[in-house]
């Protein structure tokens, strides 16, 4: 038995956090066709036990409020309470993963599809009755095989937060560890879905009928899939040139985009590999790599942007930080880096020095990108008060199926199944994170505007200010803080609604 102290705790915690980080890279990436998480939490039982929990809890009832010994025990009992939840859940989460990796959808014309692939299939399909033949064939699996595992692990979870006693529902639980306002965020978003929702309804059949030659009456999620893999801007967005202009920016900007061989680009196709890009920190900030898997043209330079963003921040914390600035903490900070590199994409001068867009095409991109902003935020506006309802105290879980439907039907016009109710849910309140991002980035923007002009982005002094006064810091600021620090501001859907207005006009 070792001496239990919280630096033993952090020692080994970024112990554990490496393998279970590199178990998560090499089963997404396709390298295994599954990830041995149970072995993991036993080797590591200890570090995640009751034990530790308890005296992490104490020290955070014991220590001085706003105090930094309380900010970053705070950081420990969020996550050691997260681990409590995903030990219990491992042998579910694994389930998940063999799952998707080996799962297939058939459709009634006899052809199947990998699972992970059908995401792909449906945005690259001009045939809306192509797309909505896999959309349902993807829905009735969805619904007899992964739809249960993921409402059984809810509903376990829920059980297991209520059993630590921090708080008396799992949404004050998660308030209290994570210093979000869950209220105050969804009432911002009931109010931008109110303000923008007359913008929406004239640029949905807009677009609807112009790009995809459909009535907006009969789009479903997988018509918004096709919609917004925009394939006319293909030619603009050539596949072998992406990783060479994207990196010339990042030096132009005074950074390596390699951070020095620290970051690995893993952008292949392999059988396996997640449809969804992810960023993987195995080491940070020594191991990082960019997983992506190709789907066509400009949809993966917006990812690679999106994941670039994410590696560059992980990359360039100081490796002196704590363990729970550099591998806890506010992920809408990490979210919010990653946004700042993807909008560059809705940045004119940007586009006309790194893409082959010049002309109208530029404005009728600008136009497209601003209308696909609007409605991935009024989606995770959405998302995030359905997801509110699901994690309440009083959720009934047989009602939330059509209470999905109803929120993400109304608020993007596309309809949405109900097999999706448990599925298209992120761990942990990930919607808060990332609309508190794009609050934050659309902050930094303006400030980096501010010091280095428009075209930051290229402006050898910009990087290592970004370096030094944003990546360098880990997470050990909430998002609210950072935004009064850079900004001197509060964070707001403000300054979003402004620029894609601008966008769409």
């Amino acid at each position: 038995m070792s001496p239990l102290t919280l630096d033993w705790i952090r020692q080994q915690g970024e112990i554990f956090s490496e393998s279970i980080a590199r178990e998560y890279y090499l089963s997404g990436s396709g390298q295994k066709p599954t990830a041995d998480l149970q072995g993991i939490y036993a080797r590591h039982a200890e570090v995640i036990g009751s034990d530790a929990l308890g005296l992490t809890l104490d020290a955070f009832r014991s220590e001085p409020r706003d105090s930094e010994e309380w900010r970053q025990v705070r950081r420990l009992l969020d996550w050691l309470a997260d681990a409590q939840s995903a030990r219990e859940l491992a042998p579910l989460e694994e389930r998940e993963i063999a799952w998707e990796g080996e799962a297939v959808v058939r459709l009634e014309d006899d052809r199947r599809i990998q699972f992970q692939q059908v995401a792909i299939e449906i945005g690259n399909s001009t045939d809306q009755r192509e797309r909505h033949a896999i959309e349902a064939a993807r829905n009735r699996l969805v619904s007899a095989e992964l739809a249960p595992i993921r409402l059984e692990h809810f509903q376990r979870e829920h059980d297991i937060v209520k059993a630590l006693d921090l708080a008396p529902d799992y949404n004050a639980a998660f308030e209290l560890l994570s210093g979000i306002s869950l209220g105050e965020l969804r009432a911002q978003c009931e109010q931008f879905l109110k303000d923008t929702q007359a913008l929406w309804d004239d640029l949905m059949p807009e677009f609807t009928r112009r790009v995809l030659g459909i009535d907006p009456a009969t789009a479903t999620r997988a018509d918004a899939l096709a919609l917004f893999r925009a394939r006319d801007f293909d030619r603009y967005f050539s596949p072998d040139a992406m990783e060479r202009e994207i990196s010339r920016q990042v030096r132009e900007m005074g950074v390596d985009p390699r951070a020095n061989g620290r970051i690995v680009f893993d952008t292949g196709d392999r059988p396996g590999k997640r449809s969804r890009a992810f960023c993987s920190a195995v080491r940070v900030p020594d191991e990082v790599y960019l997983v992506l898997r190709p789907h066509g043209c400009q949809t993966d330079w917006n990812t690679f942007m999106h994941e670039l963003g994410h590696s560059l921040h992980f990359a360039y914390m100081r490796p002196d930080l704590p363990f729970e600035y550099r591998w806890l903490g506010d992920n809408s900070i990490t979210e919010g880096y990653a946004m700042l590199f993807d909008h560059l994409m809705q940045d004119p001068g940007w586009l006309a020095r790194y893409t082959e867009l010049s002309g109208g095409a530029v404005q009728a991109f600008l136009r497209s990108a601003g209308f696909e902003e609007l409605q991935f935020l009024r989606r995770y506006c959405a998302k995030l008060v359905y997801e509110i309802e699901l994690h309440g105290a009083n959720a009934n879980w047989s009602a939330l199926p059509d209470l999905y439907v109803e929120r993400l039907t109304g608020a993007t016009n596309f309809r949405y199944d109900p097999s999706d109710a448990f599925v298209d849910v992120d761990p942990r309140y990930y919607a808060a994170r990332y609309l508190r991002a794009w609050q934050l980035q659309a902050l930094i923007t303006e400030t980096l505007v501010e010091r280095y002009d428009a075209d930051w982005w290229r402006n050898p002094r910009a990087g290592p200010w970004i370096v030094a006064s944003l990546f360098g810091e880990g997470q050990r600021e909430l998002a609210q803080e950072q935004a009064q620090r850079v900004a001197g501001k509060s964070l707001s859907f403000d300054p979003l609604v402004r620029a894609i207005e601008r966008l769409v006009s």
